[in-house]
């Protein structure tokens, strides 16, 4: 062994002695180039090239092998520093823990980072857990509902149309039929028929149709929109209509739907008692929420005796 490779081994015998734990790679190459005087060293352990000094543009290079299998790599500036082939041996064991302690490094952040996926997918599908249920409520809130108000209207009517008590329940149940069948339609997520394979204006015709109190125009509704902007704009709208009826019952409530370059629009409106304040109302929570779904907004305008329009809008 060469006297500059004795010395080197002297001061990684030393480093290790002081050590606690496994040896910092890089304070190994600061003192094995400081013991041979070079002016830099560098050690590559488990893909990672640990430096000390600047080094030259040529190194001197050697794999440092223990246990019969390569551990790394030692690098010596300028060449005239090395050979350090007797030193590579020596620095065998140390090498080799710094790459068990490199490795084992490296499997607990992937282990922290894999736990941390798993959170995350937890927390996700949590989230979509959530926005499902809302979206059923919403859904059952807005579709069915306005069934049962269907049904409330007509047991207030069958008092007094005249109707036999067999003419009577058959209505009924006629709409308790209806309002089961939307019920079990929204709880298993299935659209309506005719706003699945009719669209929307079809679909608000039928499911409006019930209402004499309500009166549609769609005429300005001229293209297809995507099936969720039609569905949101479905529910939304017939949530509007329902909001009529429990704040303005018996009053005339106008429904128009139209479209131009902008988007897509409903409006309902009511000649009923109204609310100061409008302008700064934000809106009903459950339409808010579901027009925000496909980008949209909902306005409200009212004034005390002069009714209540309520408008919802999706940009193209």
């Amino acid at each position: 062994m060469r006297a500059h490779e004795k010395r080197a081994v002297e001061a990684v015998s030393d480093l290790l002695a002081r050590a606690r734990s496994a040896p910092d790679a890089r304070s190994l190459a600061e003192a094995i180039g400081t013991a041979l005087g070079a002016s830099g060293c560098a050690l590559t352990v488990a893909g990672e090239r640990y430096q000390w000094g600047q080094g030259a543009e040529r190194w001197h290079s050697r794999d440092v092998e223990y246990d019969g299998r390569v551990q790394g790599a030692l690098a010596v500036a300028p060449e005239s520093a090395g050979p350090v082939e007797s030193l590579a041996e020596v620095l065998g064991p140390p090498l080799a823990a710094v790459r068990l302690a490199a490795e084992t490094d490296q499997l607990r952040r992937d282990g922290d980072a894999a736990a941390r996926e798993l959170v995350d997918d937890r927390w996700r599908a949590t989230v979509e857990m959530e926005q499902e249920r809302r979206s059923l409520e919403r859904d059952l809130h807005d579709g069915a509902q306005h069934h049962l108000v269907a049904l409330k209207m007509a047991m207030a009517l069958v008092e007094h149309d005249g109707s036999t008590t067999a003419q009577r329940i058959e209505t009924l149940q006629s709409k308790l039929d209806a309002a089961e069948k939307a019920l079990t339609d929204t709880a298993a997520g299935i659209l309506p028929i005719p706003l699945s394979t009719e669209g929307l204006a079809a679909a608000l015709t039928a499911e409006l149709a019930e209402h004499p109190d309500v009166e549609l125009d769609t005429t300005g509704f001229h293209r297809s929109y995507p099936p969720l902007v039609e569905s949101t704009m479905y529910y939304a709208c017939l949530e509007a209509v329902n909001n009529a009826h429990k704040h303005a019952p018996g009053d005339s409530i106008g429904v128009a739907l139209r479209d131009d370059p902008r988007g897509l629009e409903f409006a309902v409106s009511d000649d009923g008692p109204g609310f100061a304040d409008a302008g700064g109302n934000p809106g009903l929570p459950n339409l808010s929420a579901r027009m925000a779904t496909v980008g949209g907004t909902i306005d409200i305008r009212s004034e005390p005796g002069r009714g209540t329009t309520i408008t919802g809008f999706v940009p193209r």
